[in-house]
């Protein structure tokens, strides 16, 4: 009985997350609202606030959800390579309906809600900076990189620029463009003489 009242709540939250992103898709994140969601999800709003507390946080959840690619790291042995494999995959995704449009309402509704923005880092950012900087290290390791760089400082240096063109500029990321980023990043982060 218990395992039945589980699957069904899963179930619930399931439609719920899915009303949530489809709602988003057709509206735009900002029109979203509980009441919404809660008449397409076909469940009271206060089903959908027992388990959300925010609409920025059942944003979240949805769109954590959807389940996308996994972004890990392959060791091919060849530090610039794994990166731009990795980094072609993130952008790839993000130019690709529904990511890009979503992803990016997700990180402004992380500006003003402090608990999405904990939850975003923790859940997404976090991990995947993780992957980065332990690729990095492996590489600082076998010495394609100098021993001597601040890896947590190299994936801001990384990150920064994609960031910068996906939030503030919006224009579109390209593999020509991620090659750019990393070719100046290397520049200086290769082992010295």
């Amino acid at each position: 009985m218990i395992q039945h009242r589980a699957t069904r709540a899963d179930d619930r939250a399931e439609t719920i997350m899915r009303a949530a992103l489809d709602l988003a898709r057709e509206v735009g994140y900002v029109k979203l609202s509980i009441e919404g969601v809660a008449v397409r999800a076909g469940v009271g709003k206060h089903t959908v606030y027992r388990r959300w507390d925010s609409k920025g946080q059942l944003f979240l959840d949805s769109l954590l959800s959807l389940n996308g690619p996994v972004l890990d790291y392959r060791d091919t042995g060849d530090i610039k390579a794994d990166l731009r494999r990795q980094i072609y995959a993130a952008v790839d995704l993000l130019g690709t309906p529904p990511w890009g449009p979503l992803y990016q309402a997700l990180l402004g509704e992380a500006q003003h809600d402090p608990a999405v923005s904990v939850s975003l880092n923790e859940r997404f950012i976090r991990p995947q900076t993780e992957k980065t900087v332990a690729r990095l290290r492996a590489a600082q390791e076998q010495g394609q990189v100098s021993p001597d760089f601040d890896l947590d400082l190299v994936m801001s240096i990384l990150s920064g620029p994609l960031y910068f063109q996906f939030l503030v500029t919006r224009e579109p990321i390209t593999h020509a463009y991620v090659d750019r980023v990393l070719e100046a990043l290397f520049t200086g982060l290769g082992p010295r003489p």
